[in-house]
């Protein structure tokens, strides 16, 4: 039961900082991400859009450290979205 606790919390937090960006902040139009890539990015890949958007505000774009950033937010989404997957076949197996 703790580890659904852990991946739930994982799952929604990336999506509540994305929220936050977009509604306190102008941080998200200054990366150049329009309104629907946005949405795309909240739905399916929260921790990429993050990620680009700092790279693209902090660290000129897509070029080294910048580069580094957005890969680590892909890994991130991919991490979130293969233990939520683990976690459900678990579930059904059992």
């Amino acid at each position: 039961m703790g580890c659904c606790l852990v991946v739930g919390i994982l799952a929604a937090s990336p999506r509540l900082i994305l929220f936050g960006m977009w509604l306190f902040t102008d941080y998200l139009t200054r990366a150049g991400i329009a309104f629907v890539w946005g949405l795309i990015g909240f739905i399916f890949a929260p921790c990429t859009t993050i990620a680009y958007s700092i790279a693209e505000n902090s660290f000129g774009g897509l070029q080294g450290w910048g580069t580094v950033i957005f890969a680590l937010g892909i890994i991130l989404d991919i991490f979130i979205y293969y233990s939520g997957r683990r976690g459900q076949r678990e579930r059904h197996s059992t």
